[in-house]
C-alpha cells in the first residue's frame, strides 16, 4: 500500500526556494509516473526499457534546470508532462530517422553504436562549447541547450533579442569550426 500522494506543488515551490530535501522528493514522486508514462508510450512503438529510463533522466535532467522557470500558472504534473511530451517527440523523431531503411537484424547492434556514439558526441560537444567566449556560448547553452526562448536568454543575460541572436549565430559558428578542427 502506497502513501498519500504528496502536494507536488508544494514540493516545487519548497524546491525552488532552496530546500534540497523537498527538491530530491518532487524529482523521487516524478521520476515513478515519468517512468511509467515513458514506458507505456515507448511500449506501443516496440522500444524497451532502456529508452524510457533515458527518456526519465533526460526530463529529470531538464526538470532540475528549468525549475526556475516554473511560475506556478498550471500544476506541476502538468508542467512535467508536457517537458516530458517535447522529450518523447523529440526521441521519436531522432530514432524513426535513424531506423529508417534499416533492416530488422541490425537494429540491435545500431542500437548499441548510436549509444556510444551519442555519449562520445556529447562529450565532445561541452568540450568544445568551453573552449567559446561566455557571450557566444551562454546564448547556445541557454536557447539550443535549455531551451530557453531568444526573451528569456536575453533577460537572463541582460542583453537585447538582437545580442543573442548574434551570438548564437556567431557561436554555432566558432563551433562548427573548432568541432571540425577536432575530428580527423
Amino acid at each position: 500500500m502506497t502513501g498519500p500522494e504528496p502536494d507536488l506543488d508544494a514540493l516545487m515551490r519548497a524546491s525552488q526556494s532552496g530546500d534540497a530535501r523537498a527538491h530530491r522528493a518532487l524529482l523521487q514522486h516524478l521520476s515513478v509516473r515519468l517512468r511509467s508514462y515513458f514506458r507505456s508510450r515507448l511500449r506501443r512503438c516496440g522500444a524497451g526499457p532502456d529508452q524510457a529510463e533515458d527518456l526519465v533522466q533526460d526530463t529529470l535532467l531538464a526538470l532540475h534546470t528549468r525549475r526556475h522557470t516554473y511560475d506556478g500558472s498550471a500544476p506541476v504534473l502538468a508542467w512535467t508532462y508536457g517537458i516530458a511530451r517535447y522529450k518523447l517527440a523529440d526521441h521519436l523523431r531522432l530514432h524513426a530517422r535513424t531506423m529508417r531503411n534499416v533492416h530488422i537484424d541490425e537494429v540491435d547492434d545500431l542500437a548499441d553504436e548510436d549509444r556510444y556514439a551519442a555519449a562520445d558526441t556529447s562529450r565532445e560537444l561541452h568540450r568544445a562549447l568551453a573552449t567559446l567566449p561566455q557571450k557566444l556560448r551562454l546564448p547556445i547553452e541557454y536557447v539550443k541547450i535549455e531551451g530557453l526562448s531568444i526573451a528569456e536568454a536575453a533577460a537572463r543575460m541582460g542583453m537585447s533579442d538582437a545580442a543573442v541572436k548574434i551570438g548564437i549565430h556567431r557561436g554555432m559558428k566558432k563551433l562548427a569550426a573548432v568541432l571540425s578542427e577536432a575530428r580527423p
